[in-house]
Formats: structure tokens, sequence, C-alpha cells
């Protein structure tokens, strides 16, 4: 029988580590809590990554290293989200609560942060107080769910579904960015074989065809020029990449080029669809989230507005707000902007007059994380193709260029 270890919290709020043979993990969180104990971490006791035993996996005590981030992420971010949750609802204090995730940090620069939570708190601040300090990890739909679950008495069970709510937005990013992998490495893929020909089997041509004496047909001349501007010129070339992403970053920063851009996404044909499906169901998962804990629709609404990344969408809420503060209702003005799936909208609308928006915007976020789905299928199914065609039409181009200066030396020798 394996044998595991194991690292849990006694009602004290103390730490207790051990191990103990078992089936499985499932059988040694059951043991674990018949004896009173609350678990954080179980391993296998060779030696094994940890798995998670009702919270996501921590790693022990904070360990520096030249890798480890500057900033507390996301994923670290929701980590203490859940096992906060879990020790709270497990009956422990705050600032014990606190104490012990400091001993659970995955790194010292999340362990800084949760020691000076926790001294607010034990100064007289309430949690949400000590968060709204912290703008720069902990966002203003974070800090106002906490706020609301503060007064209402149940942070412990707040915290579940806050650490629920971000779950489901990470799933939603990661299954965008895992669709876009294989995009990005044929791109990279099709810039490396041009370099490579460009660069390399170029210019074995270039004395031959300079020993010809003959003019060269024009795409040869072409393919020629750019292989020696390559070779001579690629530290500029690769600056140029550089400075061009930079500027391009740097120009995204100005409102008006921000506006400007995000209403082009929209209008792009698939991409712009997807990038719609994508802001929908975080609007309608956010602001679902906010409705449940108390928040008024106004001010969740203004609240989700700075969750957004796509500034048009998330502008077009104002006039949302205006029309909802004159007696308008909320579905109607949303369905008026024209930058939400209209299925969305009545779906929310349906919700308003049935007095269920909570509810129904859980189920907005439901269905199009599935529209999102798809969407990146169709998305991906018209990409593919035209990266690999253009891939062939440019290296096939190069080749060709190559093969027209080659038959023109034929020519000359007949």
């Amino acid at each position: 029988m394996p044998v595991y270890r194991y690292r849990a919290v006694n009602p004290a709020g103390e730490i207790a580590t051990g191990e103990l043979e078992a089936a499985n993990e499932a059988e040694i969180v059951g043991r674990l809590r018949d004896q009173g104990l609350l678990p954080t971490q179980i391993a296998h006791g060779s030696g094994a990554a940890p798995v998670a035993a009702g919270v996501p996996r921590a790693e022990g005590a904070p360990r520096r290293s030249m890798f480890a981030s500057k900033t507390v992420t996301r994923d670290q971010l929701l980590g203490i989200t859940r096992e906060l949750s879990t020790l709270l609802r497990a009956g422990l204090p705050l600032d014990r609560a606190l104490e012990v995730l400091i001993g659970l940090a995955p790194t010292p620069v999340a362990g800084a942060l949760l020691q000076g939570i926790r001294d607010d708190v034990r100064g007289g601040k309430s949690l949400s107080q000590a968060l709204d300090e912290r703008r720069l990890v902990f966002s203003r739909f974070y800090v106002n769910i906490v706020r609301a679950g503060e007064a209402g008495g149940a942070l412990g069970a707040v915290l579940q579904r806050l650490s629920d709510t971000m779950e489901r937005n990470k799933e939603l990013r990661e299954s965008v960015k895992s669709a876009l992998i294989y995009p990005v490495i044929l791109v990279c893929v099709a810039a490396a074989s041009v370099a490579l020909l460009l660069i390399w089997v170029v210019p074995q041509f270039e004395a031959t065809f300079a020993q010809a004496g003959k003019a060269l047909p024009l795409p040869t001349l072409v393919v020629v020029t750019l292989g020696k501007f390559m070779r001579t010129w690629w530290w500029a070339l690769a600056a140029a990449i550089v400075l061009g992403i930079t500027w391009y970053r740097l120009r995204g920063r100005n409102p008006t080029v921000r506006q400007w851009r995000d209403a082009r996404l929209l209008r792009v044909p698939l991409l712009g669809d997807l990038i719609g499906k994508v802001e929908t169901a975080r609007f309608a998962r956010t602001l679902s989230t906010l409705l449940a804990n108390g928040v008024t629709l106004l001010a969740g609404l203004s609240i989700v507005k700075e969750t957004m990344t796509n500034v048009v969408m998330a502008d077009a809420l104002d006039g949302v707000i205006s029309k909802l503060r004159e007696g308008k209702g909320f579905g109607r003005p949303l369905a008026d902007t024209g930058l939400y799936p209209r299925l969305a909208s009545q779906m929310i609308l349906v919700g308003e007059e049935s007095g269920r928006l909570e509810e129904m915007l859980a189920r907005v976020a439901e269905v199009y994380d599935r529209e999102v789905q798809t969407a990146i299928k169709r998305f991906l199914s018209v990409l593919e193709p035209v990266l690999i065609l253009s891939l062939a039409v440019l290296i096939g181009g190069i080749v060709f260029s190559i093969l027209m200066g080659v038959m023109g030396m034929s020519e000359l020798v007949v």
C-alpha cells in the first residue's frame, strides 16, 4: 500500500505533517478529517508532486529562486483565495487563517503580501480594507466581493464562490491560449524557413549567377537582394521588429488608439465573433457573481466594466448604466448597443423581467463558454489552412525564383 505525506491544519490553526498508508488520496483526506484535521497538501511518499486536497497545490514554505516571479500571479491569487476560503469555512479566525497561508505561500513575494494583509487585519482593518490598499494585486471586483462577504457574515462561502468564478475565467483564458499555440508555432516555422532559405540557400547560387554574366529575372533578383540584405542587416531587422512591437504596445495605451483598434478587431470576420463571445462570457459570469453576493446592479456594472479587455464593449456599458438610472431597465439598453450577442441580450431581458437576473446571467456565461469553444474551432478551421497555404506560396515563390535564374543560365549555355 503506498505511503503519502500530508500537511494539514488542526482546529487551533497549527500545521501538522506526517505520513500515512492508504490506497489513494481520497482515503487520506477522509482519515485526516476524521481526526479533526483539515488537509491542505497530500503527496506520495516517494517525493512525487503534491496532489491538491480540497485546495489547489501549495508549495510549502516560500523558497527563494532566481526564476521566482517578482509579482503575485493570477494562479497564485486563485490558490490563496481557495485556501483562505477552506480555512475560514473550517472555523479558523481570519488572522489565524492568514498566518497559516503565510506558511503555505508559494513564493516569498506572496508570503510578504500575506504578511502585510495579516498585520493590517490585526491592526483593526477589515480584510476588504487591507486588500483595497493593494490594488495592484486585488482588483476592484475582488475587493467588492470580499466587502460583500464581510457585510453578510459569510466570508468563507463568498470566497469559495469567488474562487470558482476565477477558476472558470482562467479556464476560458487557457482555452483561447491553447487554441493559438499551433498558429503561433506555424508562423514561427514559416519565418524560420524563409530566413534559412534567404541566408543559407540563396547565397549558394549567387556566385554562379554572377559568373553567368546575364541579367537575372526580376523574381530571382528580388530574392538575391533580400538574401544579401538579411545577411548584412539582420541585426537591424531584429531591432526593427522589437521596436515595432514596443511601439505597438505603447500606442495601445493611448485611449483613442485603443478604442479604434478594439473596434476594428470586433469587425474582423471570425476573430471579432470570438472576441465578442469571450467578453460576453466574462461579463455575464462576473456580474452574476457580484449580484449573488449582494452588490447592486448599478455598482456591479461599473465594476464589471473594469474587468473587460475590449474597451469598445466596456465603454458601451456607460450608456447602459445611464439608461438604467433613468429607469429604462438593463436588458433592452444592452441589446441596443449592438455589441453584445442577441441571444445573451434576450436571455438577460427574460431574467430581468422574471426577477431571476442573477440565475440567467450564470446561464449566459455557461452558454457562451460553450460558444467560445465552437468559435475557436471555427476560427482555427479557417486560419490553419490559410497559414499553411501562405507558407507554401512563400517558400514555393523563393524556390521558383531561384529555378528561373538557373533555367536562364541553362538557356545561355545552349
